[in-house]
């Protein structure tokens, strides 16, 4: 067996709640290892709409409680990642017999509004659309709005930043190993994993955390060995991104004749990113992609707003991803709760399992706070609540301060453009000048693979936060695989394969 150590806990899953359980029990002193098959975010976690929003819609169904801590939520995120996370005002047109009446909409935006105790975050307007800016890429016939702030996010950083954070405070972080068994075993757990290199290795831990997403079911049945298992209910959502629709900085939010949602917001500087759809999903969730349907579905929908329709041919790129939503037995997908459930396993004597069902980006944290709660219930408390004051990675400058930060990356590195030092610090925040280190030209950065993305910063990636291939580099870690060519993109893999090859050989 590979040592004795003995852990509190061993999270199964590296998707954004598994990340965010094992930081916030390591900084209250519980020890801690956590097992993610792929790599972080690679699943449901970076395939989301990349909002920290209150969830404005889920009023419909009287989800009062969630929507409450959403909301609360958005600044205590903001403050903890000011670099990953920003406002963002939302643009919602509506038109005389439509969807939903205005005094509906009003009323839901009051609520949201006063709900969540919002204190930075600028109120609900009403806008004239034949004279706002924000009328100018929509059809005519949209004549009012409202305007309302909600937050944006880095999905995937937001998760690797958790990881980061978790293993620099001494958890034991396994990217890409799998866990393949866990068994009760004389009052602990016996967890056996496999490496993505083949090595197996058995840990032991006093509760064991399932934070698998999407596989919390296959865990159960699979890895436990348990039948007949269905606790959730896997809902398909799926995004298509364009070259830019609109120059505005504001998004927008769409209602559809259907009763469901897009939204159509700026991505990347250079695209508008528009989502998601709601179906139910059967299939293995790691070969999930858009359906022909879904990419109909969101043109069409778009463009019944937008003057410039929406054509499958201005689709640049598109992820799909499976929420795994709690089954409370809604009739529709778009119906389907997106609270979270969190149940604990093991009767006394037994080493418990907490399973840790649905749960969305901006409740991860509380989400985290809760499972803490029954953690100590089962362990022993440890330590108090600490996260909602806490930095992430790279976070810690105020809210305000981005600007500033970008000022002050510009005059440390003269040589930097201004595009790229945007993206450095939206990556990485203060991180950002240990990445450069002490360049003091863009030579000093090492090979260019195109974009803004060089070789210092690949090495920071591979060294830091776990990255290992182009998909990792291009689509999570950062967005550049919008900026590289199929070449330039190939070229980087072959990069990362001669590196790997060297670390190998030693």
């Amino acid at each position: 067996m590979s040592g004795e150590t003995i852990h509190d806990l061993f999270v199964i899953g590296g998707g954004i709640n598994g990340c965010g359980i094992a930081r916030d029990a390591i900084g209250r002193g519980y020890s801690v290892a956590l097992a993610e098959m792929n790599d972080f975010a690679s699943g449901t976690s970076s395939a989301a709409t990349k909002l920290i929003h209150g969830g404005l819609r889920y009023l419909e169904h009287y989800e009062f409680r969630l929507v409450r801590e959403a909301l609360m939520e958005r600044e205590v995120l903001w403050s903890m990642a000011p670099h990953i996370i920003w406002p963002m005002r939302f643009v919602l047109p509506f038109q005389k017999g439509g969807v939903r009446p205005a005094w509906l909409v009003r009323l839901g935006l009051f609520l949201y509004d006063h709900l969540g105790g919002r204190k930075l975050l600028p109120p609900t307007r009403s806008l004239d659309l034949r004279h706002d800016p924000a009328g100018k890429p929509l059809k005519p016939l949209f004549a009012r709005a409202f305007e309302y702030s909600d937050g944006w996010v880095d999905d995937a950083r937001l998760v690797v930043l958790n990881a980061r954070d978790a293993a620099n405070r001494g958890a034991l972080i396994l990217n890409r190993t799998q866990v393949i068994s866990a068994r009760r075993d004389d009052g602990l757990w016996l967890i056996r994993t496999r490496s993505s290199s083949g090595d197996v290795s058995d840990h032991r831990a006093r509760m064991l955390v399932n934070a698998a997403g999407p596989w919390v079911d296959n865990v159960i049945s699979g890895v436990l060995g348990r039948n007949n298992v269905h606790n959730v209910r896997l809902v398909q959502g799926s995004h298509i991104v364009v070259k830019r629709k609109f120059a505005d900085p504001r998004a927008y939010f769409f209602q559809n004749p259907d009763g469901r949602i897009i939204f159509a917001i700026p991505y990347e500087r250079d695209f508008t990113l528009i989502g998601t759809t709601d179906r139910d999903y059967t299939g293995d969730p790691r070969t999930v992609e858009i359906t022909g349907d879904e990419m109909t579905y969101l043109c069409k929908a778009a463009s019944e707003y937008f003057a410039e329709p929406v054509r499958p041919e201005d689709i640049v790129w598109t992820y799909s991803g499976v929420r795994p939503l709690f089954d409370d037995g809604a009739s529709k997908a778009q119906e389907a709760t997106r609270d979270y459930v969190l149940k604990t396993e093991g009767d006394a004597g037994q080493a418990p399992l907490l399973n840790v069902f649905g749960g969305k980006l901006t409740t991860y944290r509380r989400l985290a706070e809760h499972a803490l709660e029954k953690i100590g219930e089962a362990l022993g408390s440890k330590g108090r609540p600490w996260t909602a004051g806490s930095h992430l990675p790279g976070g810690d400058f105020p809210t305000g301060a981005y600007d500033d930060e970008v000022r002050v990356l510009i005059a440390h590195y003269p040589f930097l453009n201004r595009r790229h030092a945007e993206r450095l610090i939206r990556c990485y925040g203060t991180d950002a000048k240990t990445l450069l280190g002490e360049a003091t030209d863009e030579a000093g950065l090492g090979r260019h693979f195109g974009g803004t993305l060089f070789e210092a910063e690949v090495r920071w990636l591979m060294e830091h936060e776990w990255a290992r291939t182009a998909q990792d580099i291009l689509w999570r870690r950062t967005k550049q695989g919008l900026f590289l060519t199929r070449e330039e993109a190939a070229a980087l893999e072959e990069y990362l394969e001669g590196v790997g090859e060297r670390l190998k050989a030693g």
